[in-house]
């Protein structure tokens, strides 16, 4: 992360604020964070407004001890303000729409403002986001409390001089308006809009990976042993993205070498204790993230399914761990369900492999018995860092996961 944008502002100026308590939400590259106060005091003055981005390690607030620090940082902020009026002032931007309802009917709200709907007993169903993309802030919900409407977005206060700066990001140019929810095709042909702070950080993940040496591997696999135990299993609220991950992490724990990583110098293999798998998911703002799945060789298939669950539930409202999206050490992109045949992933940077599973559809194949017959089969393909892993690595690390797969029953053991 090299940047963050800021989502809500928990305190305003002239707010008293302790130690360890969390003022403002932080958009990551993935995920919402709140940031807590690092010392006591008054938030003097705000400098990156909500919306905006700035630099990890600049000031986006000012922190006063007393309040004769707040005094001499406001005088400080009125002779700053002298020195910028020769400049010509900016043109007052143009009315913000009021918010909406996001167009795929899903909530995501900051974390305070879930806290707080829940402290004012207010239904967050019946609140509209303000946020980028929808998303429902603390004030949203403080004026839907009160019964007001939403308002449009108002100008960004003078900053102030510090006493103490609160370190997270330096300031930016405020974000280009986001596209209206409802966007139609017609409506974005001819347009440019920007990434968003996600898809950012996908597209320099995969410049990353085009510096890897990578080739790929690819073995058909029966699955109808293993649709059957998900069908049986599934009334239990096992999943099939838990099973195949379970399966997955069973594989593994033969094959180190493909849950390792290259070393950053390039000279060395580094062997991870643990199975990690990450599994791709996409999200609705534009983007991909991976939630992990931690020790999926160890931890029993119906909790896994559970992790699952709350993972994607809080990946889709943004409310993951950093640990909870970057400690994967083996990834899995499934795009089976929408019919895809097969195809090839990309390596995440700082991993051995990635397999990319494509759809189970019944196939002609020939039997054991010299016979014709109708299984149904899915196509699995491995992308792999050639710095560590070779072609017999990756080949014998599916032939695992066929015999896993094909024989499912000792995935319940």
């Amino acid at each position: 992360m090299t940047e963050g944008k800021i989502v809500s502002w928990l305190k305003q100026p002239g707010d008293k604020v302790s130690k360890g308590e969390p003022i403002v939400v932080v958009e990551s590259d993935k995920a919402d964070m709140d940031v807590e106060a690092f010392a006591e005091g008054i938030l003097g003055s705000i400098v990156v407004n909500e919306g905006e981005r700035a630099n990890v390690g600049a000031a986006i607030a000012f922190i006063a001890e007393t309040e004769a620090d707040l005094d001499e940082a406001k005088k400080k902020a009125g002779s700053n303000g002298a020195a910028a009026a020769a400049a010509p002032a900016p043109a007052p931007a143009p009315p913000a729409p009021a918010a909406a309802p996001r167009a795929d009917g899903r909530i995501v709200a900051t974390p305070y403002a879930k806290q707080l709907a829940k402290d004012l007993r207010v239904d967050l169903a019946t609140v509209a986001g303000s946020g980028p993309n929808g998303r429902i802030t603390a004030s949203d919900v403080e004026r839907t409390a009160k019964g007001g409407a939403a308002p449009a977005v108002a100008p960004a206060p003078a900053a102030a001089a510090p006493a103490a700066a609160a370190s997270a990001a330096a300031p930016a140019p405020p974000a280009p308006a986001k596209a209206a929810a409802g966007t139609t095709v017609s409506e974005l042909r001819g347009t440019t809009k920007p990434f968003t702070t996600l898809q950012a950080a996908v597209a320099r993940n995969m410049n990353e990976s085009l510096k890897v040496p990578e080739f790929r591997v690819s073995m058909s696999i029966e699955t109808d042993k293993f649709d059957a135990l998900y069908k049986r299993l599934k009334p239990h609220g096992v999943t099939m993205t838990a099973l195949l991950a379970k399966a997955v992490g069973a594989a593994l724990a033969s094959h180190p070498v493909m849950f390792a990583s290259c070393t950053p110098d390039g000279n060395g293999i580094t062997y991870n204790e643990r199975i990690n798998v990450a599994l791709a998911v996409a999200m609705p703002d534009g983007g991909l993230i991976t939630p992990v799945l931690k020790d999926a060789d160890k931890v029993d298939i119906y909790q896994l399914s559970r992790n699952w669950a709350d993972l994607v539930k809080r990946a889709r409202g943004k409310q993951l761990q950093p640990d909870e999206y970057n400690s994967g050490t083996f990834t899995i992109s499934n795009l089976g369900m929408f019919g895809v045949d097969t195809f090839d992933a990309i390596l995440p940077p700082g991993t051995a492999a990635i397999m990319a599973v494509g759809g189970s559809k019944p196939t002609v194949v020939a039997t054991a018995d010299g016979l014709i017959g109708v299984r149904k089969v899915m196509q699995i393909n491995i992308t792999a860092d050639h710095r560590i892993v070779y072609g017999a690595d990756a080949a014998e690390f599916l032939q695992t996961l066929k015999a896993v797969i094909e024989s499912p029953d000792q995935l319940l053991l």
